[in-house]
């Protein structure tokens, strides 16, 4: 049991901190600089850690640059406004993903005029129904190695749909639940302890008040444990905050 426990929360926390650091915070924003190798190594590290649900972060990038500026109006590709439950919102959400990585949507200009990190190769790989069936299939051995019952079988789902899963979870609960500290003009919200475990994704009413501050969290019980991560790495001269992004605000 303990293996598996371990397994499930490895898997969940390393998935969620690249996915905060590289896809959101990079990807999306370009919260900070990085040099080339650097770049490649984190690349790799979220399809890695991602796997089966590896989102590509070029389209990543693009649909969470769309949702800042149609914050939960009908054009948001995933406010929960418009939807009857999570599930659907995830359908949707991934309908518009799979037309910008196959080609058959092409963004807008003003999505794509800021930098997109790219890896023809490697999101070729990475998106593959190939490679996300061989890495399904590499969690389904663990859990058959180790799991001391059947009933732990139902938490492999969720390991196949690790992104997509925390992704729904941050723009669900993040958008309908929890307290605000700005008017923004959207349904924003701060969803704390849920923040914290988030690794401070889910303080979304802070980050929509200033999307390019890479601390997300203000008030003194706000914990943002991807900048923490960020601040050592600044620090360590693994990665360089953009000046702008570290401001109080």
């Amino acid at each position: 049991m303990l293996i598996i426990l371990l397994f499930f929360f490895t898997h969940w926390f390393l998935s969620l901190f690249f996915h905060s650091f590289f896809l959101h915070r990079y990807a999306s924003h370009k919260m900070y600089t990085t040099s080339k190798p650097w770049e490649k190594f984190f690349y790799f590290s979220t399809w890695f850690v991602q796997g089966s649900s590896f989102l590509v972060p070029s389209a990543y990038g693009v649909m969470h640059r769309m949702h800042h500026a149609y914050s939960d109006t009908e054009k948001d590709p995933h406010s929960p406004h418009f939807f009857e439950d999570i599930w659907q919102m995830m359908i949707h959400t991934a309908s518009i993903f799979h037309a910008f990585t196959t080609g058959k949507n092409k963004p807008a200009p003003e999505f794509t005029k800021e930098y997109l990190p790219s890896w023809s190769k490697l999101d070729k790989l990475g998106h593959s129904m190939i490679t996300r069936i061989l890495f399904g299939l590499a969690y389904t051995a663990v859990y058959v190695l180790f799991a001391p019952n059947a009933w732990w079988f139902l938490l492999l789902p969720i390991h196949f749909l690790m992104g997509p899963i925390q992704g729904a979870i941050v723009n669900w609960c993040g958008h309908k639940y929890g307290y605000s500290n700005y008017d923004n003009g959207d349904h924003s919200k701060n969803t704390s302890p849920w923040g914290i475990l988030l690794m401070g994704e889910l303080f979304q009413n802070n980050h929509h008040h200033a999307k390019n501050n890479a601390n997300f969290a203000r008030r003194w019980f706000e914990f943002d444990g991807t900048y923490l991560i960020m601040l050592l790495m600044h620090k360590l001269t693994v990665i360089k905050l953009v000046p702008a992004t570290v401001k109080n605000q």
